[in-house]
């Protein structure tokens, strides 16, 4: 009989213990798909006197991950502890080196040090596997690192963050504001205490990273996403969505252009009958265009401790069954530069409000700019000014009138171009809000 897998865990969170309970539940049923038995033979943690809800009294305890992940008595490598330096990077680097296959949920690490680590695993001979470092419970990786290994991909995006999908939903749905939504999401655990890396974007643009190596046969490049957080959007920008035919949503982007490969993350008005458009609350969804298969889109949870959980032990199996493939889908050595598109090149819709004071010319000088600029115009909403968005930087204008422009598809260094014309003209309260629409199946 094949010897157990065993394996060392570092990192008793949330995912750590939720790991070894799906395996003490359904250990027998993954040894029989696997063709192998496995086995938490060692953990590694800060605290060894914490409760966690979990048996570890048979398991070796180690207060060094590096230690562990060096141990003759360790087959594969857990790396549950997060963070893109110190003893997580450490501790991967040195299973790797010694011959151990590594599985990780950790976005961080493989957005700063992912084609590096992806040759050391090459180099040995083992997996590198991270199937919950992107979207949580969805199998993104395998589908295109895998499943769509025959398609040219033109396009992947997705909502990739849960916390931010979660504000967005309450804001349309109750019609409160982002403030209120973030204060209710760090009550409900949500949110971080300190929500930044979420709803500034960072968080997503490292799992955009990591897709887009998969998707294009890239070197991650998270430096070269372009960024936007939801800190911006209100309010008003939700209902005025919801009347124009648009939910708001932040997106994940990369897509081939002329100019090279687009990574961008911003909040996006998707149209309602838009698959992506339906996904609500704590839920990510990823959708992916293929040449031959078309579109496909994934939906599922994309945190919490039993869906990332479910992504860590089907890395585990992978491994119990000898499957072993390129960590980014082909040899990190045949990896292609990332070449950065043209940002301003960007084409598509277009919505635009303005805080427009009430005097004479001020609507025929922004349709001059925008005729200068060779924008065309889908429509143009006025509104009371009453309905003008709540705190930001066009609160208190001098009774100033909101104005929603919405363009027909024209390119980022024009609608750039024009609206720097029209604050230049002094007819507009504060800066225009910009967020842009997405041509989406």
């Amino acid at each position: 009989m094949t010897n157990a897998l065993r394996l060392g865990v570092a990192g008793l969170g949330t995912v750590g213990a939720s790991v070894i309970r799906l395996l003490n539940k359904h250990g027998d049923a993954i040894a029989d798909k696997a063709g192998r038995a496995i086995k938490v033979t060692a953990v590694s943690a800060r605290d060894k006197t914490r409760d966690r809800g979990v048996d570890l009294s048979n398991v070796a305890w180690f207060t060094d991950a590096i230690e562990m992940a060096k141990s003759s008595d360790v087959d594969v490598f857990i790396e549950l502890m997060g963070g893109d330096f110190g003893p997580a990077e450490d501790s991967v680097r040195a299973a790797l080196a010694s011959g151990k296959h590594v599985v990780t949920a950790n976005k961080a690490l493989l957005a700063k040090h992912g084609v590096e680590l992806a040759q050391l695993a090459e180099e040995n001979g083992v997996s590198l596997n991270y199937e919950a470092a992107v979207a949580g419970g969805i199998p993104i990786v395998k589908t295109l690192r895998e499943s769509m290994a025959g398609n040219e991909i033109t396009r992947v995006y997705g909502i990739l963050n849960g916390t931010c999908n979660y504000i967005l939903t309450r804001m349309e749905a109750e019609g409160i504001s982002f403030e209120d939504c973030l204060a209710d999401a760090q009550k409900l655990g949500y949110a971080e205490a300190d929500p930044t890396f979420d709803i500034e974007g960072n968080d997503t643009a490292h799992k955009l990273a990591i897709l887009t190596s998969l998707a294009f046969g890239t070197k991650i490049s998270a430096d070269d996403v372009y960024l936007e957080g939801i800190t911006s959007v209100t309010t008003a920008d939700i209902k005025a969505a919801d009347e124009l035919g648009y939910r708001i949503k932040l997106l994940g982007v990369a897509q081939k252009t002329e100019t090279g490969i687009e990574q961008r993350v911003h909040p996006t008005m998707v149209p309602k009958a838009s698959a992506i458009a339906r996904i609500d609350g704590v839920l990510n969804a990823v959708a992916v265009d293929g040449d031959f298969v078309g579109e496909i889109v994934l939906v599922g949870p994309g945190a919490g401790g039993n869906a990332t959980a479910s992504a860590v032990v089907g890395d585990i199996s992978d491994v119990a069954r000898g499957d072993l493939v390129p960590a980014l889908g082909k040899p990190a050595s045949k990896l292609l530069d990332y070449t950065r598109a043209r940002m301003r090149l960007h084409e598509g819709g277009y919505y635009i409000r303005f805080a427009v004071h009430d005097r004479a010319g001020a609507f025929a000088a922004i349709a001059q700019c925008m005729a200068d600029a060779e924008i065309s115009l889908e429509s143009i909403v006025q509104r009371r000014t009453g309905d003008l968005v709540e705190g930001g930087e066009m609160e208190g204008a001098d009774i100033a009138q909101p104005v929603i422009l919405i363009t027909y598809e024209t390119t980022e260094v024009a609608v750039r171009k024009a609206l720097d014309a029209i604050t230049a003209t002094g007819v507009i309260a504060g800066k225009p809000q910009l967020i842009r629409i997405e041509k989406l199946s």
